[in-house]
């Protein structure tokens, strides 16, 4: 059975879906996206993933043409039209065709957006290989353009990050910029020492994650002590432990950097712990 997208406003067989050639998401990786998890059929941490949404289309002066609660109504029916148990959403704004190829920003007035929603169905989401043994990271120089907290369409360097870490036998990539890790090609990056859970502190060299912001929360709710700071490839081989999070990943144990395994090569308690803590927490809260 064909998957049902949403194309502007129709819901649609995924085979029957189209965008222009001229659309600037498209030709300028004009763009912004979300994606949110789906745990027995209810929606992971939406409020937090369509507020960053509004954030980012604000920080490229790129109109939102759907409203919260339309966004909210078009993700339930696509779970329900497609049967979605655990999986995702995945949600994309462009700004849309103005009918030609141009650098300049189209007027919103006569160009509307274009916003494309899918499914995935991933019924692996919550118990899989990686988050029971952990995954290896190499570390890898960040190239990206410096407002990586706009949650941007333009994903060329992340996959090439994806593909060199596949290429070393790795899980991922860990992007370092200055001699400090920023983050990695799709997650936030962590560090766990004598107790202390280190991150890199929100600015714009990091998407500021909504699966780590609740991390975080839940993290200091459990007496746990969060350190907000830079930290080196060094300084995260000889951690204790480390992990990822994202918004498909959870919370993620990495038991190896660079070749220098931590923790005796298996998952961390932390990890372990945050991770059930997580999934815990928002399945009460999913909507």
């Amino acid at each position: 059975m064909s998957r049902i997208v949403y194309v502007n406003g129709e819901y649609l067989p995924e085979e029957e879906a189209t965008i222009s050639i001229f659309d600037r998401g498209f030709l300028m990786a004009d763009g912004v996206y979300e994606v949110t998890s789906v745990l027995g059929g209810r929606l992971i941490d939406f409020d937090g993933h369509a507020a960053r949404l509004a954030r980012s289309l604000a920080e490229l002066d790129m109109a939102q043409p759907i409203t919260r609660d339309e966004l909210l109504a078009v993700h339930r029916e696509l779970v329900a039209r497609n049967g979605i148990e655990h999986g995702m959403v995945y949600l994309q704004i462009t700004r849309g065709n103005p009918g030609d190829r141009d650098f300049a920003f189209p007027d919103p007035e006569t160009t509307p957006g274009t916003v494309v929603m899918f499914t995935q169905s991933k019924p692996d989401l919550l118990d899989n290989a990686a988050a029971a043994n952990g995954i290896k990271v190499i570390s890898l120089p960040d190239l990206r353009w410096t407002r990586r907290d706009i949650k941007t369409v333009q994903l060329l360097y992340p996959s090439m990050g994806k593909m060199a870490a596949k290429a070393a036998g790795a899980g991922d990539a860990w992007f370092v910029e200055d001699g400090k890790v920023t983050e990695g090609t799709s997650n936030n990056a962590y560090i766990v020492k004598d107790g202390r859970i280190i991150t890199r502190e929100l600015s714009q060299d990091i998407l500021h994650g909504i699966t780590r912001a609740a991390v975080l929360r839940f993290a200091a709710e459990a007496q746990m002590v969060v350190e907000e700071r830079p930290f080196t490839i060094a300084e995260a081989q000889a951690a204790d432990e480390a992990f990822v999070t994202s918004a498909t990943t959870f919370v993620t144990p990495v038991i190896e950097i660079d070749g220098a395994a931590l923790g005796g090569g298996e998952p961390g308690p932390v990890a372990k712990r945050l991770r059930e803590i997580y999934i815990e927490e928002s399945l009460k809260a999913a909507l």
